[in-house]
């Protein structure tokens, strides 16, 4: 009983020190009238934002990078829902968090900040582990204290789940500090920032950018789709790629390298990232369930043409570390040039706090 018992409490320890941190960030997004400039920042942001957070470890070990959004201060929202609107769950489906990003459309109505802040604490499904990294940021140009719920329940709710609330001010610093937003950070451990939600974003081309894209059209072509969602799902990768291509080529040139990492993962759809989560998928498939160059195979020809894309997209990812380095290196010289301080976009206000925040809690 007792040699059981030790067993039993180190498998317990081994499965804590080995399980894979996540980070959880939810953006809550005032879509009334006046927030158009603020949707455009965070659509041209928005893969600098995962890049960030995906580069980072926990004691050397990938993190799982989960994403969920609400919208609030619609006019199309009902006031019974205190015009707030779940979006989208914790989701590690990056391309579903670009389509519900790119769908954001604004409308008058009341914004309810302490409320939509409760909202996402309630309805999502939050980590219990303290080591994982919890992250809330609001963004918005009105009182922060409008609506029924204060302040000070949403600060309490956020320390109970030990969740972070970072807000974002749209205007000027001293009117965001009256308004109540920089309160609203303190009181949950989070940070203010001020932007100009309607400054046009400096994007650098570098001259490794089309090497990138270039390399991205390769790795598209190892994504082999299998069951039912897989044309769907393959033409919204290839859309949120044209979304991207939309805002310019430096936004278009982030999503691609986002897409060379670990935390995008397609293994509902894709039959390497599913091989990959589960080596057992590719013998279980039913003959409909396969991909159109995958049927009448046997077991060891399925497995033998997995391996094949599996090699042929570690290989593209490899030459795409590899470029996004040399791009690194290019746009931190080209911002060496100027020594004045560059004020903060919606972008870098969130990639600074999360990066800031994850090192408070020990990640890499």
């Amino acid at each position: 009983m007792k040699k059981r018992f030790l067993l039993c409490l180190l498998l317990s320890f081994s499965l804590q020190t080995f399980a894979q941190r996540k980070v959880q960030l939810v953006i809550l997004f005032d879509t009334s009238n006046s927030m158009d400039g603020l949707l455009n920042q965070a659509k041209a942001r928005i893969w600098a934002i995962v890049n960030e957070a995906s580069t980072l470890t926990y004691q050397g070990a990938p993190v799982t990078l989960e994403i969920a959004m609400y919208d609030y201060g619609n006019s199309t929202i009902s006031a019974t829902q205190n015009y707030i609107r779940k979006q989208l769950d914790f989701s590690t489906d990056l391309d579903l968090v670009s389509e519900k990003l790119f769908g954001l459309r604004t409308s008058g109505g009341e914004e309810y900040c302490p409320a939509v802040i409760v909202a996402s604490l309630k309805q999502l499904n939050w980590s219990n582990s303290p080591q994982d990294l919890k992250l809330i940021y609001i963004a918005g140009n009105e009182s922060f204290k409008q609506g029924s719920v204060s302040t000070a329940v949403a600060c309490e709710l956020a320390a109970e789940k030990h969740v972070l609330v970072s807000t974002i001010f749209c205007g000027d610093r001293m009117q965001g500090i009256n308004l109540g937003w920089k309160e609203g950070a303190e009181c949950a451990k989070g940070d203010f920032f001020n932007i100009n939600s309607d400054a046009a974003i400096k994007q650098i081309e570098t001259p490794f950018d089309d090497q990138i894209i270039e390399q991205n059209r390769l790795l598209n072509n190892t994504y082999i789709g299998y069951g039912s969602v897989a044309i769907e799902s393959k033409s919204k990768q290839l859309s949120q790629d044209a979304n991207a291509w939309g805002i310019s080529k430096s936004v278009e040139t982030e999503r691609y390298l986002v897409k060379s990492k670990s935390s995008y993962k397609n293994e509902k759809w894709d039959i390497v990232d599913a091989n990959l989560a589960d080596s057992t998928k590719i013998a279980l498939l039913k003959e409909e369930e396969l991909p159109a160059e995958m049927k009448g195979m046997s077991v060891d020809q399925r497995q033998a043409f997995v391996k094949q894309k599996t090699e042929e997209r570690s290989a593209i990812q490899k030459e795409m570390a590899r470029l996004e380095t040399a791009r690194s290196k290019y746009i931190e010289a080209e911002n060496a040039k100027t020594t004045q301080a560059k004020p903060d976009d919606f972008g870098t206000a969130v990639a600074t706090s999360l990066r800031n925040n994850a090192k408070t809690l020990g990640f890499d």
